[in-house]
């Protein structure tokens, strides 16, 4: 058999195995949280009524339906893409208007696939906002702003994801042998960028952050920052209920851009004890360098992937056996990263194992700092209000779920 036949293959057999495992999971899902809908997990049945329970219940198991179409879908448009010439269709249409091998072709090619995904996603994202969100009350966004987001971050897209891969192009082309290297280091430059950028001039174009005037609870904030020994640029309000009743708080930036962001919902929800025990978990994840060593792992693996893309590059049957005849840095690059998804979903439970434990830690770290007890009874009333399953399928949760089941999370909490 052929490296291209072998190739096609192996690369069906994975989609099929993915897809299926995403599939089985959601069922799993919907089956496990509809089979406990009918009474309160017994650790909170003082706290969270049977109709929140069977709104949680509700809402996720609609949501997951939903996501359940959506796997289809996009198993189908990436087969299309790759096996079913749709790749190769852009890739020969753009040929028409500009030379192979220029960096117009590659921004073009990109383009077009990423304005097809972006149309494929438009209405679950439609669906997900005015009906589900909607039904179940959370929904707060209007059609004007709702659209004024999506033109924002399609602007946002031209205007830094353009520059960006034009110099990854230029880099591939034009640095040698050792291309990959560079890219590597100019990815890492790029992400602690926009990690440093982002809080100051990317989010303000889409939320409204004011100085947080409650001078009682930023009395509370300072003492507990000098108590962690964390330096902050400011404590603003996001006017997250523009959009949305979910409500959370975070820290953004790093260096002198650092800056604690509470969502006026929480501010509205919880009690002043309640939003410094949830401000000190966040803070937890900063002093324990948590952000750092998720960076650094993330830098290991994208290490990792663009040396296999090198090697990717120079081999004919890489392109063929995806549908691909043109031989060009962007076509490998796109292709690469329609495809990679569907080798790494296995190790999925790695990396939400990895966050889940993070998590617990800054748990701990906030027992330390604050009362338990108020880190519980915000959790719970976060739970609560956002229509977080108490259930979910254990299956599931390993594979996606970045934080630990309610249940096990408040029971270490109650142990400190």
């Amino acid at each position: 058999m052929s490296e291209i036949a072998s190739l096609q293959l192996l690369f069906l057999a994975m989609l099929a195995l993915t897809t299926f495992m995403r599939v089985l999971l959601a069922v799993r899902q919907m089956r496990h949280v509809a089979a406990h809908r009918g009474a309160v997990p017994k650790e909170f049945r003082a706290t969270i009524p049977l109709d929140a329970h069977q709104k949680a219940a509700d809402y996720t198991i609609t949501r997951t339906r939903l996501g359940l179409i959506h796997v289809i879908v996009s198993a189908l448009l990436l087969l299309i893409f790759t096996l079913g010439g749709g790749l190769q269709l852009f890739f020969d249409l753009w040929e028409n208007w500009f030379t192979l091998d220029s960096y117009a072709h590659g921004i073009a090619l990109f383009g077009t696939v990423g304005l097809v995904y972006a149309a494929v996603d438009l209405p679950f994202s439609i669906y997900r906002t005015f009906v589900i969100e909607e039904r179940f009350g959370f929904n707060k966004i209007s059609w004007p702003l709702f659209v004024g987001d999506r033109v924002k971050g399609a602007l946002l897209s031209i205007l830094i994801g353009g520059p960006l891969l034009l110099a990854l192009l230029w880099l591939m082309t034009s640095t040698g042998n050792w291309w990959w290297l560079y890219v590597w280091v100019f990815w890492l430059g790029f992400n602690l960028l926009v990690m440093l950028i982002y809080p100051t001039f990317i989010a303000p174009l889409f939320n409204k952050f004011t100085p947080l005037t409650d001078a009682t609870l930023a009395a509370r904030i300072d003492a507990l920052l000098a108590r962690c020994g964390f330096r902050s640029s400011g404590f603003f309000v996001m006017d997250g209920s523009r959009r949305s009743s979910h409500g959370n708080a975070y820290f953004t930036g790093f260096g002198a851009a650092k800056r604690i962001v509470f969502f006026d919902t929480l501010l509205n929800a919880l009690k002043p004890v309640e939003i410094e025990a949830v401000l000190a978990h966040e803070l937890g994840h900063y002093k324990l360098k948590h952000i750092w060593k998720r960076v650094a792992v993330s830098g290991i693996i994208s290490l990792a992937l663009i040396a296999l893309l090198n090697h990717l590059l120079g081999q004919p049957w890489f392109y063929l056996g995806f549908g691909m005849n043109g031989y060009t840095p962007a076509a490998a690059l796109l292709l690469f990263m329609l495809v990679l998804p569907v080798y790494t979903f296995p190790l999925s439970p790695l990396f939400s194992q990895l966050s889940r434990q993070h998590e617990f830690e800054a748990d701990a770290y906030a027992a330390r700092q604050a009362q338990a007890g108020d880190l519980i009874s915000a959790l719970v009333k976060l739970y609560r209000d956002n229509a977080a399953t108490l259930t979910p399928d254990p299956l599931y949760s390993t594979f996606y779920d970045s934080h630990p089941p309610a249940a096990l999370r408040i029971a270490k909490l109650q142990t400190a």
